[in-house]
């Protein structure tokens, strides 16, 4: 019984240690950081960490009915009412603005997969769990109009939904790769992550850059971050300064790239995860700093 809840509780402080990290990763073009709020007016950095914490009790009751099952139909309407728990807990924390709920859906399922795969080292497998889980339908959400929805409807694209239920591949094809090759180049952690994120929003049809700013500014970016990767990453003088170029056309047409966040958080987890080696984890190291 110790060791269960040990494990389950971890996996929910290592998701909101993820979105934290996450959230003071500086400088993010568009997005929330340290330095800046980017394109949202409505955030700060200290409302986003206030967010993350709030929903530490969502993810780790995500984790502990999810502890040694099977993907299911009844979990995966398990997951889901937690999960708008999470949320009404998120909106209580901060005043009603929407800062994690892209996250609450992609981590949520991680955690929830890792928790069945106790002992499973593989990433990959782990993703994948999630996905097949996320390929059952809930039957119980309420039926409402979105903004992911419209823009699923207007361009075509994946959306939250569509990464998840393929086994999130913008994380397991793309992201980690590039965090762990960044890594083996003896950069400083920072912009190995910053460079992550920067690769998935070179090819991530990010519904939040659609909704906000159209085809037009999602082509744009792409076209922006995929010239910092050619450059050689943010880490060159070059990639650096596109950075800055690609950092004041999202403040230009008011866009965020949100679900790419969202998916660089997801990433920070899985790494965690692999970190700890799973099913063995030991105390986690500044514990204290994401329960203040």
């Amino acid at each position: 019984m110790e060791l269960f809840q040990t494990y389950t509780d971890n996996l929910a402080i290592l998701a909101v240690k993820a979105l934290i990290e996450e959230a003071e990763l500086t400088p993010k073009p568009g997005l929330v950081d340290k330095e800046s709020t980017g394109s949202h007016y409505d955030m700060s950095i200290e409302l986003m960490i206030q967010s993350a914490r709030s929903l530490e009790p969502a993810f780790r009751e995500m984790a502990k009915v999810s502890y040694g099952r099977i993907p299911s139909q009844e979990l995966r309407e398990e997951i889901a009412a937690i999960g708008r728990q999470g949320e009404i807990d998120m909106f209580q924390a901060t005043g009603g603005v929407n800062t994690h709920k892209g996250a609450i859906w992609a981590l949520g399922l991680l955690i929830s997969s890792a928790a069945m795969n106790r002992r499973e080292t593989s990433l990959e497998h782990i993703a994948k769990t999630a996905g097949k889980l996320a390929r059952f339908p809930d039957r119980h959400l309420p039926q409402q109009i979105t903004n992911g929805k419209r823009v699923k409807e207007k361009y075509g694209v994946n959306g939250a939904l569509g990464e998840a239920q393929f086994g999130f591949p913008h994380i397991t094809k793309i992201a980690l790769p590039v965090l762990y090759d960044s890594r083996s180049r003896g950069i400083k952690e920072d912009l190995c992550r910053l460079n992550t994120l920067i690769a998935l929003m070179a090819s991530l049809d990010d519904t939040c850059i659609l909704h906000r700013g159209g085809a037009q500014s999602l082509a744009a970016t792409k076209e922006l971050a995929a010239e910092i990767l050619l450059l050689g990453g943010v880490w060159t003088t070059s990639g650096w300064k596109v950075l800055e170029e690609l950092s004041q056309f999202l403040m230009k047409c008011h866009a965020s790239p949100g679900g790419s966040a969202d998916l660089l958080a997801a990433t920070l987890f899985l790494d965690h995860l692999y970190k700890n080696n799973m099913g063995d984890f030991t105390a986690i190291k500044n514990y204290s700093l994401i329960r203040k």
